[in-house]
């Protein structure tokens, strides 16, 4: 069976890619959005952020907008194939079913 991803595995994470997944490619999100949507402080979001961004996951860009800086996320395709893995080996497991790789 195949191993579970640890960087989406990890609870916080996982709905943040959950999150993510819904929209279109190429769509984003603001991190305030993403924040007020889980209910996360701006440092615990900010610390998963960073380890999907490392991962490869998701990708950010900042701006100013109103003289306010804002940040945008989105997943990555990369972290759309991770993702769609995650989902897959856990639908193995559900069925009963093993990976061999």
């Amino acid at each position: 069976m195949s191993e579970v991803d640890p960087v989406i595995h990890q609870p916080t994470r996982l709905r943040i890619m959950s999150s993510l997944v819904g929209l279109d490619t190429g769509a984003r999100v603001s991190f305030t959005f993403l924040q007020d949507l889980l209910g996360l402080t701006d440092g615990n979001l900010s610390v998963h952020l960073k380890k999907l961004e490392e991962a490869g996951f998701i990708a950010t860009s900042k701006e100013f907008v109103a003289r306010k800086p804002k940040t945008w996320l989105w997943l990555t395709e990369s972290g759309r194939q991770a993702f769609q893995q995650y989902v897959e080996m856990l639908e193995d497991i559900i069925r009963g079913e093993e990976k061999s790789e």
